[in-house]
């Protein structure tokens, strides 16, 4: 039997795709294992699937001199020795990124295993950079990515999506409606309403939060109700500013964010890679704010659905008030227009994403003939 090492974790955007994929991979009768660190999302999040998960020592790469530094070379040799122990008998290595994933793609180059890697950013990791050059395939969610196989196949199969969130995809695409009606009262909500959901992930965006509260008297007048998830911890000052209105349902965090997609027309939210690529596969509208920091990431991720004409995009610095209200609160009663981006959202993200990158996998481990 075809044995798969798949390797990845730190966050729940590696983490996701990597349990989707492998759901994908133990359906068509595969033998998967995880690889992880056991201070990540991984160390929950996978056995919780079902899946067993072997752990391997996390050595960050140090930025600049210190003793992480001094220690590094020792540490990232221990961490590839465990890989290549784990890897024994493995046919295809696969990798998300994280820091589990170059000690995986270095004890497999070692061993003459190939290698799979998924790369579920606009711009990506240094991780999957290094495996790359020796990559039998290359996976992309987004095709603007930079990141090619050296000597191997690159394709664009978009990001393997949660189980949930596939079947609201196919129901979607199918422009059934299903789910809508029950998502909505279990949240709160008018199922016959424009309803507008604002996210900023599971640790919320304060500045988000604070623009939207303000904006509160025109949100009602416009007739609209609101879904606002604030992030863990940051629902008082919301719930304060919003004053129990019948329109305006606050809630920290929520698991299942599935049942906020179908109640959504429209959705204001950061411009995470797995956020982005799930909005697209959904056919859902979104004005995405991109996170002020690092190099522009999240502007990169959304900048594919926003071109295509799926979403639009408002600078950290520029969303205020009357952004708001310009930009995405006339958007959200529009209605015709909002079908419109839907279906160009539609177009950009595949909705068999784990379904494709499973599938070059398989194709892999079946030409790989276990010599080193």
């Amino acid at each position: 039997m075809t044995s798969i090492v798949l390797a990845g974790g730190g966050t729940a955007g590696h983490v996701n795709p990597l349990l989707a994929t492998a759901l994908t991979l133990r359906e068509m009768g595969l033998d998967v294992r995880a690889v992880g660190t056991a201070d990540g999302l991984e160390q929950d999040l996978v056995p919780a699937a079902g899946f067993e998960l072997l752990t391997i020592e996390r050595v960050p790469f140090p930025r600049r001199p210190g003793k992480a530094a001094l220690t590094f070379p020792a540490r990232f040799r221990r961490a590839i020795a465990q890989a290549e122990d784990i890897l024994d008998g493995v046919s295809v290595a696969v990798g998300f990124g994280g820091f589990a994933s170059t000690p995986v793609y270095a004890a497999a180059k070692r061993r003459g295993i190939p290698v799979v890697i998924h790369e579920q950013n606009a711009k990506p990791g240094l991780a999957n950079r290094y495996g790359a050059r020796f990559a039998h395939a290359v996976a992309l969610t987004f095709p603007s990515t930079p990141l090619r196989a050296r000597r191997g196949v690159t394709q664009t199969v978009g990001l393997p999506l949660r189980p949930a969130i596939a079947t609201l995809a196919a129901q979607r695409a199918m422009q059934t409606g299903a789910g809508r009606t029950r998502a909505a009262q279990r949240l709160g909500l008018d199922p016959t309403r424009a309803t507008l959901v604002v996210t900023g992930g599971s640790l919320g965006a304060q500045h988000l939060n604070e623009v939207v509260t303000e904006a509160v008297d025109a949100i009602t007048a416009a007739g609209i109700q609101v879904l606002h998830l604030t992030g863990r911890g940051k629902d008082g000052p919301v719930r304060q500013a919003v004053a129990d209105r019948s329109n305006y349902i606050v809630l920290d965090y929520l698991a299942e964010m599935e049942d906020a997609y179908a109640a959504a027309d429209l959705v204001l939210c950061r411009s995470g890679a797995g956020t982005v690529a799930e909005l697209g596969a959904l056919g859902l509208p979104a004005v995405f704010v991109p996170l002020a920091v690092g190099n522009g990431e999240q502007a990169r991720n959304a900048a594919d659905l926003v071109a295509a004409g799926g979403a639009k995009l408002i600078s950290d610095r520029e969303f205020t008030v009357e952004r708001f209200i310009h930009d995405v609160l006339a958007l959200v009663a529009d209605k015709s227009r909002l079908e419109a981006m839907g279906a160009a959202a539609r177009e950009t993200s595949p909705l068999d994403g784990a379904g494709r990158l499973a599938q070059i996998i398989a194709d892999v481990g079946e030409g790989y003939d276990g010599e080193r």
